[in-house]
């Protein structure tokens, strides 16, 4: 698990490497091919990057296996989810805190790249369990 401080480095590089994706190419294509253009961005900076992390979960004795994927798990501590929709709803911060929650980690990004401008599709989910689960 990272440092606090760490974790706000590798978060400011996912955010800087997103709004020049955004900037460069704009709104529209597909998510996959924002995905991979992310996590090729993200290992140039020096960042370990996996795709489409599948992860295994239990609720009272029941093991679910690839119970939901991450679509970016940045240097094993950062869960960035990325869409390329029109507009984001509700749902989509609470799936990535359901994600925080259960992987038990502090902190994830929602990145939109369907929005105007990439401030209007960038949210920032705090976990604040985290540090009081189990």
């Amino acid at each position: 698990m990272l440092h606090p401080d760490d974790l706000e480095r590798v978060a400011r590089t996912v955010v800087d490497c997103g709004y020049h994706l955004h900037r460069d190419l704009g709104p529209g294509l597909l998510e996959s091919a924002y995905e991979a253009l992310m996590a090729e961005g993200l290992r140039q900076s020096g960042l370990d990057v996996a795709r489409q992390v599948p992860v295994t979960m239990s609720y009272k004795g029941v093991v679910v296996d690839n119970a939901f994927k991450i679509d970016l798990l940045v240097e094993n501590s950062l869960v960035v989810e990325l869409k390329s929709i029109e507009r984001l709803a509700p749902v989509h911060g609470k799936q990535i805190l359901t994600y925080l929650r259960l992987m038990r980690l502090p902190l994830g990004l929602l990145i939109n790249f369907g929005q105007a401008t990439f401030k209007d599709g960038l949210r920032r989910i705090a976990n604040d369990y985290y540090g009081r689960i189990g």
